[in-house]
């Protein structure tokens, strides 16, 4: 079958739209038609050569859709399910998805190498075969994916909220409520309120902290993390480490979550430094590479004040449960994704969408997918 979609064919070039021949389901694998996507940062992250992947090939790993049709031996969905996209596939029988933590599992190898399992590369163009970001590329009108990456959701949930929840949403949340282990009364530092940090504000909000300061330079993200649950929001980290002294009478933040866009070594140091002893600092940016050594911290005061320094994958979730978790408390008030939106845009529109997030008009900006007879 055909289907039109967002590529990227070289690093530093805009997304190029493309109509692709897509195959049909094999073993385990499942044909989506895709309604809605995100537009996440870590997109732009292969974009600029920071992620490497298979060129050229379709991004998007946010994105929700309707079951069409389903390969044999695949038992997770049926035709005609609503599923969210996870980022992360999960087996449910690697050694990490056994123990807990699908955020991990080994299926997570394979989402950057372009092709599924056994070597199918279902998409194919004037340029060969295609990739697909995350094993999804849900800048697609129709992905090829395998069942391990789809988690069913109820029908009535609409489907744009939905999108965002297979990546940005619960690594932000989970960040906070699991990874860091907020506590009612605690105060909690968020350095960067995008699309991701704005949901580890929801998250320390929800889990009972006092205190959450955001920083952003984007007064625009001050003012939703705000609306969204920060008590207090500041450009910078020098003025957050100043309130979070006055607030704490110069005991320290419990905990503080580095959400920026691209990691540095800046912020994690200044991150560190405003965690007071017994502080944890979570790590959840991307950027850089395996072998580039972004932390330099004083040893010394991470023993004698015992200060932990960790990194954090899809906010420590487990998609098959935290997933439809997560939409229930959408569902009940308590999680909010509707405001996240800040626009929504066509395919044809996906770089602009991109140069609004890098600009920080936007929270999150969806890409609304159009099929013959109707969005």
């Amino acid at each position: 079958m055909k289907t039109t979609a967002a590529v990227v064919h070289e690093v530093g070039k805009p997304l190029e739209i493309e109509e692709l021949d897509l195959a049909g389901p094999r073993e385990g694998e499942v044909l989506v038609r895709y309604t809605h996507a995100g537009l996440c940062h870590s997109d732009l992250h292969v974009l600029n050569g920071e992620i490497a992947g298979w060129l050229p090939m379709v991004l998007g790993h946010e994105g929700a859709g309707v079951v069409e049709e389903v390969g044999p031996g695949v038992t997770r969905v049926a035709p005609g399910d609503h599923i969210v996209c996870s980022f992360i596939p999960s087996c449910g029988s690697c050694h990490w998805c056994a123990t807990g933590q699908q955020a991990i599992c080994d299926w997570g190898a394979n989402t950057m190498r372009g092709h599924l399992p056994g070597e199918h590369w279902p998409l194919s163009g004037p340029s060969g075969r295609y990739g697909a970001m995350c094993m999804l590329g849900t800048f697609s009108q129709f992905g090829l994916i395998h069942q391990y990456s789809a988690v069913r959701i109820q029908p009535d949930l609409p489907l744009d909220v939905a999108a965002l929840v297979g990546c940005g949403v619960p690594t932000g949340w989970g960040s906070a409520t699991n990874a860091a282990d907020v506590r009612p009364g605690q105060s909690v530092v968020v350095y960067g309120v995008g699309g991701i940090g704005i949901n580890a504000v929801q998250g320390a909000r929800f889990a009972g902290a006092q205190y959450v300061v955001a920083v952003d330079p984007v007064a625009f993200k001050r003012e939703k993390a705000l609306e969204l649950g920060a008590t207090h929001a500041v450009a910078d980290a020098d003025e957050a480490h100043r309130i979070v002294q006055e607030l704490t009478w110069g005991v320290g933040a419990d905990k503080a979550l580095v959400t920026i866009g691209t990691i540095d070594s800046e912020t994690i140091d200044r991150a560190f430094t405003v965690v007071g002893k017994a502080g944890t600092v979570v790590l959840v940016s991307m950027g850089g590479g395996f072998h580039d050594r972004t932390i330099q911290l004083p040893a010394q005061v991470a023993t004698l004040w015992k200060k932990t320094v960790k990194g954090s994958l899809f906010g420590d979730c487990n998609p098959t449960a935290d997933i439809p978790r997560l939409l229930g408390l959408y569902r009940s008030g308590d999680l909010e994704l509707d405001a996240l939106i800040t626009r929504r845009y066509r395919l044809e529109q996906v770089n602009q969408g991109y140069e609004d997030l890098l600009a920080g008009r936007n929270i999150r900006g969806v890409v609304v997918h159009e099929h013959e007879g109707g969005g």
